[in-house]
């Protein structure tokens, strides 16, 4: 996994702080291959309740991340039971290692 011990607890804290410390977050994508280079940070946050307004709860997520580590391409997917899921959430959650 390409993610410092930094980036990692910014990760979770971001993800504590906009979705509650239920919240789990899988990192997927680039970044899980230690042999790649470069890429975004793909992240599946795991929501066990409903989420009003994902895309502004996304957005804040991905704001922090970024005050914390500095300026990175930030994927976040979410999964919240009252949200639609579509392949990308099958294929984060089959690649996905648990920050």
């Amino acid at each position: 996994m390409r993610l410092n011990n930094t980036e990692i607890a910014a990760i979770k804290k971001a993800a504590d702080k906009t979705f509650g410390p239920q919240a789990e977050v899988k990192l997927f994508g680039s970044r899980v291959d230690d042999s790649a280079k470069g890429g975004d940070i793909d992240l599946l946050v795991t929501a066990p309740y409903s989420v009003d307004n994902p895309a502004l709860s996304m957005a804040k997520m991905e704001t922090a991340i970024i005050m914390a580590i500095g300026d990175r391409k930030i994927d976040v997917v979410l999964n919240a039971p009252n949200l639609k899921k579509s392949e990308i959430h099958a294929i984060a959650e089959a690649q996905g290692v648990l920050l």
